[in-house]
């Protein structure tokens, strides 16, 4: 039910699909390495494990793989769905339909099983009856307790190690290989040898246990490939924070909030093993403020005495921290904030995924305020545009806002392994005092080389013409203050220019253009990877051929532009319910241009498919 519609759930609830009117099924033609499979738990169950376990034997065997796991915002005890996907193809999009249920949920059991389409699988608890709900699914019951009980002897373990008899179970219908199994198995549990036994022997009686009672009666398999050699798997928080650290940051001030989180805790994590110095004292300070405000506060305090600094945050501490960013706009102080969205307004649904905060962002702060923001579309790109991030804010001397989302963030993703970087740190134009003697001083906010940033000097400079006072109120060219309004005018034309220039430096636009077509879409961040998927599909089912750029940044590289005009229609892609992107790109291009824009949205929560992007486009194009 996770995964699927509302219209879906509701017919669900209402009997509509109880009891189709067919008759068994008969094995469809093998489905290979194409297929999405959905664990139905409650939070707090300890399926975490066992659904890792599964997640990295398929990619153990070589076949592209991803996972996403939608969970309730309490504690314990509400639904839990964690789904993967395996895709000869290397899709990595969540994918609409369910093909195999694990159902291990009695509450929501009967509604999972009415939700998948015909011809699904379906493993779950024998005593739960499932197949009276459903005769053309294939049904595996299976009597988790008692094989639990047989190898687990101890009673207060049995609700975690019951997990992995789901994974023997599904390992011996897929024909998944059980060294890959093992070897997943024993790495998640590399420090804890009883417990992978105790684990492992709960995976070789799911196995034993399907192998002997049951006839396969669906059409899914796993076979090997070598696709993910090389490879590696992580989730966006972590490869984020991994970024931080190579970009030099040394102070974090931060409030915990979800999806952000772990992308500090990470960060935490790292900093004790590289930031300790030869004298065994942490050369890092991570501070968890009293709420949101103060966390950006503190880190563009720390960025105006020079340090790097940053803070990780998602909707409600980005409202917040309207102030202080506005502050950060106009006195022009560098911090990093990642913003790992999720659904709103207000506390909305802290556990689901939304690009919903684009807006809000570009224009955090009263007045005429605009900020930088980078998206990144991979963990990859969190990773690298963590550094991008740290040296831009140094340049351009400006709060930066990396936005990710929840479905990235703390999702495993599959990647090619990261690059050390090798470029120095860019500090942007930070005057030393050999430098003020030479120019005999200089002017805070004054645009020297036209690009509308100005110079600074760093706190403790030693140098009697270095001080200048940094102001949130009006302010000329030498810092001081002043409600001329011609100084305000000029100042505020200077950040403008400031804004253009960012252009050039931001990360560019990703395009593929085929020449071909007159159709054009534009997607960023986790809806590349639906939208590349539905790209296929429209060419495939439809001989659609379209063109396809990814926004990579905030303010919009010229490139877009063109892309733009270059099109008859073209369909801007978002995970929010106001087309926000599409408002930017509209006060962004010529008025001619506009008209050339279409919308299609996904605001449900759940991250957004490929197949709804089709639908939705045919839809509009009238195909």
């Amino acid at each position: 039910m996770a995964t699927e519609d509302v219209a879906l759930a509701a017919s669900a609830e209402q009997g509509i699909l109880s009891k189709p009117d067919t008759h068994q099924q008969s094995p469809r033609s093998t489905i290979v390495n194409d297929f999405s499979i959905q664990i139905a738990t409650v939070n707090g169950s300890g399926s975490q494990s066992a659904n890792s376990v599964l997640l990295r034997s398929i990619f153990r065997m070589g076949i592209p793989v991803s996972g996403k796991n939608l969970f309730p915002s309490n504690i314990a005890g509400l639904p839990t769905w964690y789904t993967i996907r395996a895709s000869k193809d290397g899709y990595v999009a969540r994918k609409k339909e369910i093909d195999i249920l694990i159902a291990m949920n009695a509450e929501t059991s009967k509604e999972d099983m009415l939700s998948l389409p015909v011809g699904a699988a379906a493993i779950y608890e024998e005593s739960a009856d499932l197949k009276q709900f459903r005769n053309d699914v294939a049904c595996y019951p299976v009597p988790f307790d008692k094989l639990t009980a047989d190898v687990c002897p101890e009673a207060k373990l049995r609700k975690l190690v019951k997990n992995m008899i789901y994974v023997g179970v599904a390992a011996q219908l897929l024909q998944m290989d059980m060294q890959a199994v093992e070897a997943a198995l024993r790495k998640q549990f590399a420090k804890k040898v009883k417990a992978a036994d105790l684990n492992w022997a709960a995976v070789q009686a799911g196995y034993e246990y399907a192998a002997a009672n049951f006839t396969k009666n669906d059409p899914f398999q796993l076979q090997p490939m070598n696709a993910t050699e090389g490879k590696i798997i992580i989730d966006g928080n972590a490869a984020a924070a991994l970024g931080c650290i190579f970009a030099g940051c040394t102070v974090v001030m931060w409030y915990p909030i979800t999806p952000s989180s772990s992308l500090v805790e990470n960060f935490i994590d790292l900093a004790k093993r590289y930031r300790i110095g030869p004298d065994g004292k942490a050369t890092f300070a991570i501070v968890q403020a009293e709420d949101e405000l103060a966390a950006i506060g503190a880190v563009l305090g720390a960025g105006w005495s020079g340090a790097r600094s940053m803070t990780a945050t998602s909707g409600p501490g980005i409202s917040l921290m309207a102030e202080f960013a506005g502050l950060g706009y106009y006195a022009e102080l560098p911090g990093v904030i990642f913003d790992v969205q999720r659904t709103g307004p207000s506390t909305g649904m802290p556990t689901r995924n939304q690009q919903g905060a684009l807006l809000s962002v570009a224009y955090l702060s009263h007045g005429d305020t605009k900020h930088v923001m980078l998206i990144p579309g991979s963990v990859r790109e969190c990773y690298e545009m963590a550094m991008d991030a740290f040296d831009l804010a140094e340049q351009l001397q400006t709060p930066i806002f990396v936005m990710s989302d929840l479905d990235l963030g703390m999702n495993n993703w599959m990647s090619e392994p990261f690059t050390y970087p090798e470029k120095p740190l860019n500090r942007g134009k930070v005057l030393s005092a050999e430098d003020l003697t030479r120019l005999g001083g200089f002017a805070r906010y004054k645009d020297v080389d036209g690009d509308g940033i100005g110079y600074r000097t760093l706190p403790g400079t030693d140098h009697p013409l270095a001080a200048y006072f940094t102001r949130g109120s009006g302010h000329n060219e030498k810092a001081l203050y002043t409600e001329r309004p011609d100084d305000y005018v000029n100042n505020m034309e200077r950040l403008s220019r400031k804004f253009d220039t960012a252009r050039t430096l931001v990360p560019q636009a990703e395009i593929v253009q085929t020449g071909k077509s007159k159709i054009g879409l534009i997607a960023f961040g986790t809806s590349d990877f639906a939208t590349r998927e539905s790209r296929d599909q429209l060419l495939k089912e439809f001989n659609l051929d379209t063109d396809y750029l990814r926004i990579r940044a905030f303010p919009f590289s010229r490139e877009i532009h063109e892309f733009v005009a270059s099109h008859d229609r073209v369909y801007v892609i978002e995970q929010n319910r106001d087309a926000q992107m599409l408002s930017l790109l509209k006060l962004d291009l010529e008025a001619k241009d506009i008209v050339r824009l279409r919308s299609i949205r996904h605001f449900n929560g759940l991250p957004i498919d490929a197949r709804s992007i089709t639908d939705d486009l045919v839809t509009q194009e009238g195909i």
